[in-house]
């Protein structure tokens, strides 16, 4: 496994990162996955087996389970894994969003979740528009203050957030973001226009999720053809849960198949 440098840090994680909203299946992510506490620690076992140390989470991911299913997973292992949890954005009557509060709180409880007495990265899991951006970043770099946290980074942000969030740290001397994490993939090249710019210029490292489009870009899907079973993404109106729309998604695999095919076809004379 290759390891990397994670944005302007000093930190080190595998090329590969274990993601774990299929871990518990509880409230929205029913149908992300059900993995139960065996099937979460079999995973964590061949991810560490195959070299890998970083391990994501967050905590709206079956409402807290997640978190719960990969720090008993990870046991005694703890101190050679990085792990990313997230706070979750979205404001409800103080239980979530990004006010000093709920960061503060949420982090706390993430601890609880996990088994551990500090959080490698902690990230924003998106925007909150009602609390000023000011509030929520001195709210982190205040758990890092307190040895809670080692590092801060945001997910599902836009390049002019990331950018407002960097200039506040520089203004006030606050730790600012290594990572930013978003959807990526053949499917979904949005992250190109700005997003990929802005984090080249700010030494933010990428962290893409969904590379194979929840796995819709794994080949098993196609165009006029019944939907796998006894997989997570298994009819049209799944894919539309999310955001995904069948009828562009199959024009790009139509197009990738063809690439593809041209790709061998010389190879397949030499054989």
């Amino acid at each position: 496994m290759r390891m990397r440098w994670l944005g302007k840090s000093g930190l080190q994680v595998s090329e590969l990162c274990l993601g774990t909203a299929t871990f518990g299946g509880r409230g929205r992510f029913k149908f992300s996955g059900e993995l139960d506490q065996k099937g979460a620690t079999r995973i964590v076992d061949i991810a560490f087996d195959a070299g890998i140390n970083f391990f994501n989470t967050a905590e709206m991911y079956s409402d807290g389970l997640a978190e719960e299913l990969l720090g008993k997973s990870l046991g005694a292992r703890r101190k050679d894994a990085i792990v990313i949890t997230k706070v979750h954005p979205s404001a409800r009557k103080n239980e979530s969003g990004l006010s000093r509060k709920h960061i503060m709180e949420a982090c706390e409880a993430s601890l609880r979740r996990i088994g551990t007495d500090y959080i490698d990265i902690y990230e924003f899991h998106g925007i909150d528009p009602h609390t000023p951006l000011e509030e929520s970043m001195r709210a982190m770099d205040h758990l890092v203050t307190q040895g809670k946290v080692r590092y801060i980074g945001c997910s599902n942000f836009s390049g002019w957030q990331l950018l407002k969030c960097v200039a506040i740290s520089e203004k006030h001397g606050w730790n600012r973001f290594i990572t930013l994490e978003s959807m990526y993939s053949l499917a979904a090249r949005g992250l190109e226009y700005e997003v990929v710019p802005a984090c080249l210029d700010q030494g933010v490292a990428i962290l893409p999720y969904s590379p194979l489009h929840a796995g819709l870009l794994t080949g098993k899907y196609r165009r006029d053809k019944p939907w796998p079973s006894g997989t997570r993404i298994h009819s049209p109106e799944k894919a539309a849960a999310w955001s995904f729309k069948p009828d562009n998604l199959f024009r790009i695999i139509d197009e990738l198949d063809r690439i593809a095919k041209s790709v061998m076809s010389p190879y397949r004379r030499l054989l």
